[in-house]
């Protein structure tokens, strides 16, 4: 075997390792393979109207004073936000820390000593040395680990927006509750009232022997069904405020609700969403930041197949040179390169990478059921606002007769027409079920324009 064989197998080696190694480097892309992944990205590049719903500010979106109030104090004072923006202050401390692998590493280990032979005069020996440590990224272990931190940073923004969203429209979601419990109140209380008015009619109907006592003794029992409830209520108002508070970080107390029941999506958003506004939502960008993370891992687990390459660098003063302790001492610099192959190690290399593929495989999946969540969360959002709001126009209808309908059968019952009273309780109660479903279906169009913020990743 000749030199120049040798040598050009050397060459054709490191060739091999210089084009295997060129991958490593690549940073990372949704792949181009998969279908949805195609069409998710071919959505995201479109151009998305800045103002339309994801790109409003909470305060755009939740005009009510009162209640813009409540979640400027919630930003403030949540204990779960303040720990997600900590968590970002890590991400940027382990991101600098990657950033500085980068750079040689230097340690300074001045040591000293003497010794006596059999009562030889002690000559005190001393080196002060400074050490020099520089790996050099010839294989992308220390670009891949950057990247990854760099990722890391941009996740813990995406989870802090995320807790920044649920928190806005938490407090929103709560405060509506309220506002909702305070309208069945004060409907629940004026009912009472009616029906207190009711029965003092009924016994002076039956004085005038115009109602016997079964109508009298039925009113009063009606009446005091409307009246058992309004404990319940109170208690609900009572345990919805306590949760309000625990959101604004306070100890419980009660918080001013307004009664403008005026709120309703933006003027300009339009019919459907496109899927580029759910790229907006932080559980979204978070799932593509995993598989992000996972790729540059696997990255991380094909280098491991290459050598390490560490120079290193060691000068300093002593007055310790071979053997003989000299004074005044002497400087001193010694140099040395290292190349590391990972041979027996092989085998667990590969085991390493087989285990990084197979969980990018897994953040793949994870980020195509986060996406598909998404869709399902917008379009569930969007469905419950139109049909709710048609119900709510059908069940105000619905009240208009059933007032016309009590005042009418109040009449008949008046002036005796063979009228009974049964047939004014069936309109009066009918009326009140219809005026609670009338806030219910308010409050259900609230809740989900509320969650249909929140789909799309509002809450800037």
């Amino acid at each position: 075997m000749n030199k120049s064989f040798i040598k050009n197998a050397a060459v054709a080696a490191m060739l091999a390792v210089t084009l295997g190694s060129c991958n490593i480097y690549k940073k990372y892309e949704l792949p181009q393979d998969n279908a949805f992944v195609a069409d998710y990205q071919k959505s995201v590049e479109a151009q998305a109207d800045s103002t339309s719903l994801p790109f409003l500010g909470w305060e755009e979106v939740f005009t009510d004073p009162k209640l813009q109030n409540l979640i400027r104090l919630a930003l403030a004072n949540n204990q779960d936000l303040e720990n997600a923006r900590l968590n970002i202050d890590i991400a940027r401390a382990q991101l600098k820390g990657a950033k500085l692998s980068y750079f040689p590493s230097l340690a300074l280990n001045p040591n000293g000593g003497t010794a006596s032979y059999g009562g030889s005069h002690m000559n005190w020996s001393y080196t002060i040395p400074a050490a020099l440590s520089w790996e050099i990224d010839a294989f992308g272990k220390i670009t891949n680990k950057k990247r990854a931190a760099q990722v890391a940073v941009e996740q813990m923004q995406d989870y802090e927006q995320a807790a920044r969203s649920q928190i806005i429209c938490g407090v929103a979601s709560t405060y509506y509750a309220l506002m909702l419990l305070n309208q069945q109140y004060a409907l629940t209380v004026r009912t009472s009232e009616i029906w207190k008015d009711q029965v003092e009619s009924m016994e002076l109907m039956k004085e005038a022997g115009r109602m016997n006592e079964a109508a009298v003794v039925q009113s009063r029992a009606n009446y005091y069904n409307i009246m058992s409830t309004i404990p319940d209520l109170e208690n609900q108002i009572k345990q919805t405020q306590n949760a309000l508070s625990v959101l604004l970080g306070a100890y419980p107390q009660t918080w001013e609700i307004g009664n403008d029941m005026n709120f309703d999506l933006p003027s300009n958003l339009k019919e459907g969403v496109p899927m580029s506004y759910l790229a907006v939502r932080p559980d979204v960008r978070a799932a593509e930041r995993s598989l992000a993370s996972a790729y540059y891992a696997t990255q991380a687990a094909r280098a491991n197949f290459y050598p390490n390459l560490t120079i290193s660098a060691q000068g300093g003063f002593t007055n310790l040179l071979g053997s003989m302790i000299s004074n005044p001492g002497k400087w001193f610099i010694q140099l040395a390169g290292q190349l590391t192959a990972p041979l027996f190690s092989r085998g667990a290399n590969i085991a390493n990478l087989e285990a990084s593929k197979a969980r990018q495989e897994q953040a793949m999946n994870n980020f195509e059921s986060t996406v598909l969540n998404a869709s399902a969360d917008v379009s569930d959002a969007l469905t419950a606002i139109r049909t709710n709001a048609e119900k709510r126009e059908f069940v105000l209808k619905q009240i208009d007769q059933l007032e016309k309908s009590v005042e009418y059968t109040e009449e008949l019952l008046m002036y005796n027409t063979g009228t009974t009273y049964l047939e004014l309780l069936t309109a009066r109660s009918g009326l009140l079920n219809a005026q609670l479903a009338s806030l219910a279906c308010w409050h259900s169009k609230v809740a989900a324009i509320i969650s249909l913020y929140q789909a799309v990743g509002g809450g800037r």
